[in-house]
């Protein structure tokens, strides 16, 4: 047993004792329940898929690294000449990446897919509107330090639900799926 998972495990156990209950849903492990907020906790392990909740955008997100993920409103708006791919319609996301874990995340392991009925949306490069992809990929986040990013994906015409799926590790199945309206 890694010390992480020890440490979590020690932590869940108290917890669970001090409050004579979990409310840790549908996780195949027990963790201690949080602090009221809207944050809720994705355990994994390597021999089994992790579960995955679904929430609202505006909603917050804490993996087991100690990451906190926050994924503002969607912003519907009409892309830049210039903008590539051209569409006419895409959808710009605020994310707020937030280290409450010890160790420095790696920002170009963040991965970020959006889906309309299955269907993989392609990321808008606009620049003129600021719309530019991962700025500071090449950076390590470091523990207690925070950055923000936008990014667009193209859209279409029509209004649709939008999922928004953020890897914290694109070489595991660790996620969460952000949804709303676009």
């Amino acid at each position: 047993m890694s010390t992480a998972r020890a440490v979590t495990a020690a932590i869940a156990a108290f917890a669970l004792t001090a409050c004579g209950t979990s409310t840790a849903g549908d996780h195949s492990e027990a963790v201690p329940t949080p602090p009221p907020t809207s944050v809720s906790t994705t355990q994994s392990s390597t021999s089994a898929t992790s579960s995955v909740r679904s929430l609202q955008f505006g909603s917050e997100h804490r993996f087991p690294s100690g990451l906190v993920v926050t994924v503002a409103s969607p912003s519907v708006f009409e892309p830049s000449e210039s903008a590539y791919p051209r569409t006419d319609r895409a959808a710009a996301f605020g994310i707020t990446l937030y280290n409450e874990g010890q160790k420095p995340y790696r920002i170009s392991d963040l991965s970020a897919h959006a889906t309309i009925d299955g269907d993989e949306l392609k990321q808008v490069q606009d620049i003129p509107r600021g719309y530019n992809g991962v700025v500071g990929a090449d950076r390590d986040l470091v523990a207690g330090d925070s950055m923000k990013m936008t990014l667009a994906f193209a859209l279409p015409d029509e209004p649709a639900t939008i999922e928004l799926t953020l890897r914290p590790d694109s070489t595991k199945t660790t996620k969460v799926v952000f949804v709303g309206r676009v």
